[in-house]
């Protein structure tokens, strides 16, 4: 193994930690099961973050995004796992990945909704970028209004929560990555509402309809479901705590080497979500310093057209 890649130190010292034996039970491949080394890593990074006074939050975060995105009834794959060890607490919830770019005639790093091949750090790559982070300041942001069970008009309030990185994912805040409900307008219009406080000096406010892409592609971002995101929220406001994606970039490479001699991952001592590796054959990493100026160029010679006004909507 060591002639592919040498672990680096946080993966060398999470290997050498204990596992309280409840939380053995939760490690597997499993729905709702979470991979050894995954957890491993997302421990290790929040005790270090807890001994270098960055954060006190019992609680942790991790991802696996080489899991399936989806389940095997179609629905939101669970491959986010919020941990609190003082309450022997494990849940896995739904998450998606960076969808990625397809820039024709370019090049392709775009990524399928149940699996993701490609990952990078790059801006406007729109890809994931495993590593470690620290969850940051939320800010709440107005979408617009749509029309809600009942037949009343209700406003997307979404809210965002900031992410802080290193190493690769040192980026992140210029990236503007964070977490955030897996939920969006579409079809957006203007409507007459003057009373709304959110309404324009000539009385308009956006209007749409809702969308709940749980279980879908993200712009890089962490997506949780609706349902999940309130209580991602509340454990995290005024109170950050880490949260470790895996895989990182050597992860990738490893098990790119690994493939391309002829081996399982597993058999070189590596991991990979079987079912996805079979769907994405090998996966890739893409640095910023090579993806950027590609995507950088690409901008240029196809600038996107001036914005157009939200029409007026249609009663």
């Amino acid at each position: 193994m060591l002639a592919l890649w040498a672990p680096p130190p946080a993966f060398a010292a999470a290997l050498s930690t204990s596992l309280p034996s409840w939380l053995n039970a939760h490690i597997g491949d499993g729905d709702g099961q979470i991979a050894e080394i995954v957890l491993l890593r997302a421990r290790a990074l929040h005790e270090r973050k807890l001994a270098e006074g960055v954060i006190r939050n019992p609680c942790y975060f991790a991802m696996d995004a080489t899991r399936p995105n989806t389940s095997d009834d179609d629905g939101p794959g669970r491959r986010f796992y919020v941990i609190c060890e003082a309450s022997q607490s494990f849940q896995a919830i739904s998450a998606g990945h960076g969808a990625g770019r397809d820039l024709p005639g370019v090049v392709d790093f775009s990524n399928s909704r149940r699996c993701a091949r490609n990952f990078g750090n790059a801006q406007d790559s729109e890809l994931t970028a495993g590593g470690a982070y620290v969850t940051a300041e939320e800010k709440t942001t107005f979408k617009g209004y749509y029309r809600a069970v009942g037949g009343q008009d209700a406003a997307l309030i979404r809210s965002f929560i900031q992410f802080d990185g290193e190493g690769d994912t040192a980026n992140a805040r210029p990236r503007a990555i964070g977490g955030h409900p897996a939920v969006t307008l579409k079809g957006l219009c203007l409507k007459k509402d003057p009373h709304s406080a959110y309404a324009n000096p000539d009385g308009y406010v956006p209007f749409g309809t809702l969308v709940d892409y749980s279980g879908g592609r993200s712009n890089g971002c962490t997506s949780w479901s609706p349902a999940d995101a309130p209580q991602i929220s509340v454990m995290v406001k005024a109170d950050p705590t880490t949260l470790y994606i895996y895989p990182e970039a050597a992860d990738i490479t490893a098990v790119a080497k690994a493939l391309a001699a002829g081996q399982r991952p597993e058999s070189t001592g590596f991991y990979w979500n079987a079912s996805c590796l079979n769907e994405v054959g090998t996966p890739r990493f893409w640095p910023k310093e090579m993806l950027e100026p590609t995507i950088t160029q690409y901008r240029r010679d196809h600038p996107l057209p001036p914005p157009r006004p939200l029409p007026i909507c249609r009663e």
